[in-house]
């Protein structure tokens, strides 16, 4: 299954984070068991993931997986838990006892809470233990269900953010990202640069800081995201126009790009 174009979402439950978590915390989601039963059944399958520069922690709460970071493999045992920063694509492939419990931040979040740069993770798959105590990690995958787990995720994230400040560079480039989807994704990096009042040189050193990216890459990505994932909603009604491409030809050359898929066939 791959992300846009399955409904991987129908796999997992889904919870937003409390208020005060929401810069920094996309969603928390677990494993439906009982759909991904249905789904699944007796076959091993594949969850294929774009990139999208998220930091994200996949506790393991069900069997050993093999996942692909790009294409160098790791071999994730049924006690082992993970942090990846998703800079390129990412491929699990899982048994039907496949159980995952996630925390995907938004970019900069992750620094934001535990004071470590998303620059540090790159392309690696580092082990959860070697950033959150192990009786911390046990008793969050231990806790009874999901909206347990999400109240021991949500207590522990609060305790580390208070320890930490928000940094200048992740406030510029949080509003960078605001401003490029408020402004419907149609600004060059000088005009959205001039838009936040800064220069462009100085954006660039920020998003390399904070994200791990520079501000081109990181908006071709959330535009192509985006469009690729509207214009498969409804294809009818899209206008490449919306989303800052001058044509068609201009999206379906980023769409495969980000892909590898042909959008034609949609």
């Amino acid at each position: 299954m791959t992300e846009i174009f399955d409904n991987i979402r129908k796999l997992y439950r889904f919870y937003p984070p409390a208020e005060s978590l929401s810069p920094y915390i996309e969603f928390f989601s677990e494993t439906d068991l009982q759909a991904a039963g249905l789904l699944i059944q007796e076959r091993n399958f594949t969850v294929k993931l774009f990139p999208s520069f998220t930091p994200t922690i996949w506790l393991n709460l069900g069997s050993p997986y093999q996942l692909y970071n790009g294409t160098k493999p790791h071999a994730i045992d049924e006690r082992t838990d993970v942090l990846v920063l998703r800079s390129k694509t990412i491929e699990r492939c899982n048994a039907p006892t496949d159980n995952i419990f996630t925390v995907k931040f938004l970019p900069g979040g992750f620094e934001a809470i535990f004071g470590i740069s998303q620059t540090k993770i790159a392309d690696d798959v580092i082990p959860l233990q070697d950033l959150i105590p192990a009786q911390i990690i046990k008793k969050i995958k231990n806790a009874a269900d999901f909206e347990s787990r999400i109240s021991l995720w949500e207590d522990y994230l609060h305790e580390r953010k208070l320890q930490n400040v928000k940094s200048h560079y992740l406030h510029v480039v949080q509003k960078s990202i605001d401003t490029f989807l408020d402004t419907e994704m149609k600004l060059s990096l000088g005009q959205l640069a001039d838009k936040i009042h800064m220069s462009e040189k100085s954006m660039n050193r920020y998003f390399n800081h904070v994200v791990g990216t520079g501000p081109k890459h990181y908006f071709n990505i959330l535009r192509a995201r985006t469009a690729v994932t509207d214009f498969l909603k409804t294809p009818e009604f899209f206008s490449p126009y919306t989303y800052g491409y001058y044509d068609m030809s201009h999206f379906y050359r980023d769409a495969i790009k980000f892909t590898g898929r042909r959008m034609a066939q949609y």
